[in-house]
């Protein structure tokens, strides 16, 4: 009745609903009850007749359960999730089929005999209803392992469509999980018996290949390495739902974690954030979204679904989706309307993903072991702390929402049945183990059988993961989902429509997590809630150690912006050439592979370091040195790769100015947000992260004593790598001037040949330049050649154009405070012209007139080449006086410029170090630049809220002059940057505020931010590290001959 009938309006504040109806009404329940619990702890009727339900599980095997026939869902769900003792059950459901074959979940708050038509002989399936976007959001190993069940069946149904190679990659996981190790003959007769794809028969060469590759690896690291490569595909947790638009165009409707998804075929053409859409509705067949009108689509958007329940069906589940991921705390129930209602009363009646993991972190659940039923005599812990590498803070932030129970205690018992799994999907059809009770899909053995610590060490000492090689990417076809099974990395985000909308800070995220730098909702600890400290470590070895595994979680996400997305973004166009294809990989790929093992050895090693074996085995494991000299020996294999980077930058900015083709996509891809530094940048990392190895030995060295059963190990791995930076020192130096060139050519508009052989970068910055019209503000360019000043535009480009340049030959720099009475003066004097400027303070006049002078020493020693390197790079229209050029001139001319340089127009990066210098008043030297890379930082911070006591928990990568936060390590991108160019760091004061221990103060003007670190070692590198970085050391060694070493230590 009425207009709509289903409305849900979407919050954009979590923790509350919007749109509930205020209507006067009557609650049936008792205080502080929910729905779920009053369903569940009704009493039940003894002389209501038994109906026997059929359940199939994820392991195909079948249960019948004996229910009260008037039962409602939620007291069938419950029963369920205590007969498989499932503590994470929220993300569960059960689903049948109705009359018209689609698929429906059963609702708990309404009848079984309501919903399912024919209730003896239709059967029931437990099935995963809600996805997360990452599996590391499981916190149980047994829950994990119920998800990969779930992609087995996605696979086999076909729903989970992706590549050959990714179905082969999941399949040998999926094997290595049940029958173990790799062995031909025993992997060819079970895949003869299970199916595991339709027309496996045809890839099972891929099969075996990827699973010899699993030799070690455990069937929990099995089961963490399906859902990583699931939830990397597009059609993970996709459930389609025919309609057509108002075209008529026949389309697939889904939801996921981050909104409404729209599919023509199995590609996905829109997607509708949660954050855009303002209300949800039906109205017969048609499903209607409303956006928020500040969005790019009209306001409202209409579908048409095959009929009126087709559309109630996917409301609901849309309506369930955005409260599970987005919502804090579980909607209130709708009270009873005293005359009539309005619209579908339908709301989700379970625990909220925030709810749910609360739950988990502050019942403290005991370990309970289960049998895995596909699994040859492998038993693993059911528990949070699993065998899957996991970042380990020492400090827990729990969100203090009051979660709801596990189960509630139904009324009526479960029958166990005997009867074999259904034919209805014979592709899962098994034989069960002998060992294991047919009736059970997943028996837990009883808790005083459990594993004593000893034995469970063992197991975990005894099993070492197997490292995978990486696969030849040779003829890779141009199916871009191909680079998944390697990689474990989707590109899917490339496609620029879809990565507009993964780019929202709210999108794809948990909702335990606020967008950054915000102060509505987020993870948080109130003041009377203070950090829940674990018993680990506190030597400072183990922190520095722990900064080693960091770092090398940042250094490897930074090698997959190049091996992974930028790989995958020029095979998708086709844009690179096979010839540069074969030299950027092949040298890069080897040093990839090579640091995923490093990685999982310092993840497992410092597992070890904070107890969670054995105390009297501990000890052992209490350093890091074995760990590193054994690869650092390894690393100096790879040397070699590492002096062909030089040639790589150089072939790769050939290349890109030679085809139009490469330079759009190498652009484009700037723009992507998994890109968030210059792309070059992250071809230095592999040399650059030797000098890290280096530092941080050093520190491990200085800290030992010579006595400590580590220092010798230690001592000899900083032997090993000081060798290899000696002999890469020199090719650093040059390969950092050669990528600050290419970036200022693509950023710069008005100049061509900016990387001329023997240019060399020395500083950029701001400086106001004194002209008829006043002192106008201009950003200069030092180089050892010449100077180059430049105005931003005022087009939509927001790019800078270069109005002059001065040779250095010749020039003469004077201080002019007092002949022109403004502050900070100073004149340059050149062969061309005469211009005077004025810094911001003192300080940086000191800068850039000490810069000058040496720079001018050095040209004095040059050949005349300087000049014809500025006839050939400087374009003729810039050759004219900026003192006649008037300030609406000048913007006309970026105008033409802008235009004129097309390719330019839509490509532009605004967080460049050029533009946070213009906005700050500031300058950035490449010896500012050289002592920023020795200086980055990574790890968890707590940040404060600027308008409560709550923190915030963050991933924290300092690079670059900046701040990029992070939900959490495993992130491809950042949520947002904070540049500290300008800003001072220092402890709080006592006006401040902060009564917590290890807080650091970022303050520049107004602007104040607290950051709260986990010990004083790591306050102290925080504080570190930002001074360093932020602050410009003295000037000397500035442009040292090509023989000297000018890099600092």
């Amino acid at each position: 009745m009425g207009e709509i009938e289903g409305t849900y309006r979407v919050l954009q504040t979590p923790g509350s609903r919007l749109g509930a109806q205020k209507n006067t009404g009557v609650s049936t329940l008792e205080p502080g009850q929910n729905l779920s619990t009053a369903m569940a702890l009704s009493p039940a009727k003894t002389h209501e007749r038994d109906l026997q339900i059929k359940i199939k599980m994820l392991d195909n095997t079948v249960e019948v359960l004996d229910i009260e026939s008037k039962c409602y869902g939620q007291a069938l769900l419950t029963e369920v999730y205590k007969h498989l003792n499932l503590i994470e059950s929220d993300y569960f459901g059960i689903e049948f089929q109705n009359i018209q074959s689609y698929w429906i979940w059963l609702e708990p708050m309404k009848p079984v005999i309501k919903q399912v038509r024919r209730p003896k002989t239709t059967m029931l399936r437990l099935a995963v209803k809600f996805f997360p976007p990452d599996p590391g959001q499981l916190q149980e190993e047994y829950t994990r392992y119920l998800f990969a069940l779930q992609i087995k069946r996605d696979l086999a149904e076909e729903r989970l469509t992706c590549s050959d190679n990714t179905a082969a990659l999941l399949v040998s996981h999926l094997l290595q999980s049940e029958i173990g190790d790799f062995d031909e003959s025993e992997d060819r007769e079970h895949l003869k018996t299970n199916q595991y794809l339709p027309n496996q028969e045809r890839i099972q060469g891929k099969i075996l290949e990827f699973h010899r590759k699993h030799v070690g690896q455990t069937p929990a690291e099995s089961d963490f390495q399906v859902l990583e490569i699931a939830r990397k595909l597009e059609m993970y947790g996709i459930r389609f739902h025919l309609a057509s638009d108002r075209e008529g165009t026949k389309i697939n409707l889904a939801v996921s974690h981050m909104g409404v998804l729209v599919f023509q075929g199995n590609t996905k053409i829109n997607t509708f954030n949660w954050s855009k859409v303002r209300k949800l509705s039906f109205k017969r067949k048609r499903f209607l979204i409303k956006l928020h009108p500040e969005g790019p689509y009209q306001d409202t958007l209409e579908f048409l679904l095959g009929s009126r329940d087709e559309c109630k069906n996917f409301w609901k589940i849309c309506v369930e989706y955005h409260t599970f991921f987005r919502l804090f705390d579980q909607p209130k129930p709708k009270a009873k309307a005293v005359f009539f209602t309005r619209g579908s009363s339908f709301r989700y009646s379970g625990r909220t993903q925030k709810q749910l993991v609360d739950y988990i972190k502050d019942s403290g659940m005991k370990k309970t072991p289960y049998e895995r039923r596909h699994s040859r005599a492998r038993v693993s812990a059911h528990t949070s702390n699993t065998d899957v590498p996991k970042q380990s803070v020492p400090f827990t932030e729990s969100l203090r929402t009051p979660g709801s129970p596990a189960s509630a205690t139904a009324p009526f018992h479960s029958v166990h049945s005997s009867t074999t799994p259904t034919t209805a999907l014979p592709i899962f059809a098994e034989t069960s183990p002998s060992s294991v009770d047919s009736r059970a899909p997943y028996p837990r053995i009883p808790e005083k059988n459990t594993a004593t610590p000893a034995e469970e060490t063992g197991r975990k000492l005894m099993q070492q993961p197997g490292s995978s090689m990486l696969q030849s990417f040779q003829g890779l076809s141009v199916d871009h989902s191909q680079l998944s099974p390697f990689t474990l990395k989707s590109p899917l985000s490339l496609n620029p429509a879809f990565q507009v909308n993964l780019n929202s800070a709210g999108q794809g995220s948990s909702p335990l997590l606020s967008p950054v730098l915000s102060d509505a909702g987020g993870a948080r600890i109130d003041d009377d809630d203070e950090m829940k400290r674990k018993r680990y470590p506190t030597d400072k070895a183990y922190f520095i150690a722990k900064e080693i595994l960091a770092t090398e979680r940042t250094y490897l996400k930074d090698l997959e912006v190049i091996t992974v997305w930028f790989r995958s973004a020029v095979i998708k166009e086709n844009a690179m050439p096979e010839g540069l294809m074969t030299l950027l990989f092949s040298n890069i790929d080897p040093i990839y592979e090579f640091h995923r093992g490093f990685l999982k050895e310092i993840e497992q090693r410092l597992s070890l370091w904070e107890g969670r074996t054995n105390a009297h085995m501990k000890g052992d494991y209490q350093r890091i040195g074995d760990v590193m000299l054994r690869n650092m020996s390894t690393l100096k294999e790879f040397t070699s790769y590492l002096q062909k980077h030089d040639e790589v930058l150089t072939e790769l900015e050939k290349a890109t100015k030679r085809l139009k083709k490469l330079e759009m996509v190498y652009k484009e891809f700037e723009l992507q947000k998994v890109c968030y530094l210059p792309l070059n940048t992250f071809l230095l990392k592999p040399i650059q992260r030797l000098m890290h190895y280096k530092l941080i030995l050093g520190r491990l060295c200085k800290h030992y004593t010579a006595e400590h059963r580590d220092y010798a190990d230690c001592r000899n791995a900083l032997k090993e790598v000081t060798e290899m930076t000696s002999q890469l020192q020199h090719s650093l130096i040059r390969l950092e001037n050669f990528q600050k060139l290419t970036e200022l050519q693509h950023d710069l508009i008005g100049i061509d040949n900016l990387t001329a052989p023997g240019r060399e970068f020395i500083r950029e910055g701001c400086l106001y330049k004194l002209t008829k019209k006043g002192l106008q503000q201009r950003m200069f360019f030092l180089f050892s050649d010449m100077l180059l000043y430049t105005s931003k535009g005022v087009t939509g480009t927001n790019q800078f154009k270069i109005h002059g340049h001065l040779p250095l030959h010749g020039m003469l720099v004077e201080e002019s405070e007092n002949e022109w009475a403004v502050p900070h003066c100073f004149t340059i004097y050149s062969a061309q012209k005469t211009i005077v400027v004025a810094a911001s303070t003192r300080l940086e006049m000191g800068k850039w007139m000490e810069d000058l002078n040496m720079a001018i020493e050095m040209a004095k020693k040059s050949t005349e080449k300087s000049d014809m390197l500025l006839e050939n790079s400087v374009c003729n229209r810039s050759n004219r006086s900026s003192d006649e050029v008037s300030l609406e001139q000048e913007s006309e001319d970026d105008i033409h410029s802008s235009r004129s340089s097309l390719d330019r127009q839509s490509h532009h990066r605004a967080n460049t170090t050029m533009h946070v210098c213009w906005y700050r008043n500031t300058s950035v030297s490449m010896t500012d630049h050289s002592v920023a890379v020795e200086n980055q930082l990574s790890g968890y911070l707590l940040r404060k809220f600027k308008n409560s006591n709550g923190w915030q928990k963050l991933w924290v990568v300092f690079t670059n002059f900046c701040l990029f936060f992070y939900k959490t390590h495993q992130d491809d991108y950042p949520l947002a940057s904070l540049p500290l160019l300008g800003y001072a760091v220092s402890s709080p004061m006592e006006a401040d505020g902060i009564q917590k221990d290890y807080v650091f103060k970022l303050q520049f003007k107004s602007h104040v931010y607290f950051f709260r670190a986990e010990s004083k070692y790591t306050f102290e590198r925080w504080m570190e590290v930002i001074k360093r970085a932020t602050n410009s050391p003295a000037r000397s060694n500035l442009l040292l001959p090509k023989d000297e070493d000018s890099h600092t230590d």
